[in-house]
This record gives structure tokens, C-alpha cells and sequence, in this order.
């Protein structure tokens, strides 16, 4: 009996020595896993940082047109403030000086009307007056 304890303590250090050699198998080769990524990430950093400066003078230079671009906005505002307020002198200036001016000649005008109905009511009255005294001159 001696026998197969022998034979089976044999197989338990054989099997021991197989799980050691696996484990020393995994950890290197966890090593040199991790050594991989951690080349793959220093690689990365390397492709990855100028890709960065890339974008941040993307950023800088779009911040920069929008600045530009509101800066033109309030020009342009201004401008057409400004306009608004010329076209509205303007106008003004016109209705002052064509306007007045008009209504100022429709009076005249109305002045005129006026005065030649009145001289034509004149005109017709003593028209008026002459043949009634014609007219009484008949009359006898």
C-alpha cells in the first residue's frame, strides 16, 4: 500500500509543478502584457498630443473669428443705427422743405380761387343789376 501512496504523492508534486510553471507562464506573460500597454499608450500620448495642439488652435482661431464676427455685428448695428436716424433727419428735412412750401401755395392758390369767385360774383350781380334796370325800363 506503501506503494500507491507514493505514486499518488508523485502525481500531486507533478501536478503542483505544473500549476507553479502555469502561474510563472501567466505572470510573465501579464508583463509583457502590460508592458505592451504601456507602450501602446506612451504611442498614443505621441499621436494623441499633436492631435491636441491641433485642436486647441482650432479653438483659438474659432474663438478669434467669433470675436471678429461680433465685432462686425456691432458695426453693423451701428451703422444702421446711424442710418435709421440720417433717413429719418432726411425725411424730415423734405417735409420741411417740400411740404411747407406746398401747403403754402395750396393757401395762395385757395387765395386766388377765392378772389376770382369774388370777382366773378361782382361780375354777375351787376350782369344781374343791368337787366333788372332794363328790365324796369320795359316795365312802364
Amino acid at each position: 500500500m506503501i506503494v500507491w501512496r507514493d505514486v499518488f504523492l508523485g502525481v500531486i508534486a507533478v501536478a503542483t509543478l505544473a500549476i507553479a510553471i502555469a502561474q510563472i507562464v501567466v505572470i510573465v506573460s501579464a508583463a509583457a502584457a502590460v508592458k505592451r500597454a504601456g507602450q501602446l499608450a506612451d504611442q498614443f500620448e505621441r499621436e494623441v498630443k499633436p492631435l491636441f495642439g491641433h485642436l486647441n488652435a482650432i479653438a483659438r482661431d474659432a474663438a478669434r473669428a467669433a470675436q471678429l464676427a461680433s465685432v462686425q455685428v456691432e458695426r453693423a448695428d451701428k451703422l444702421f443705427a446711424d442710418l435709421s436716424v440720417r433717413l429719418e433727419e432726411t425725411m424730415t428735412l423734405v417735409q420741411s422743405s417740400v411740404i411747407a412750401p406746398a401747403r403754402e401755395g395750396r393757401a395762395l392758390l385757395s387765395a386766388m380761387r377765392a378772389a376770382f369767385h369774388a370777382v366773378r360774383e361782382m361780375r354777375q350781380a351787376r350782369a344781374r343789376q343791368t337787366r333788372s334796370e332794363d328790365e324796369d325800363a320795359l316795365f312802364i
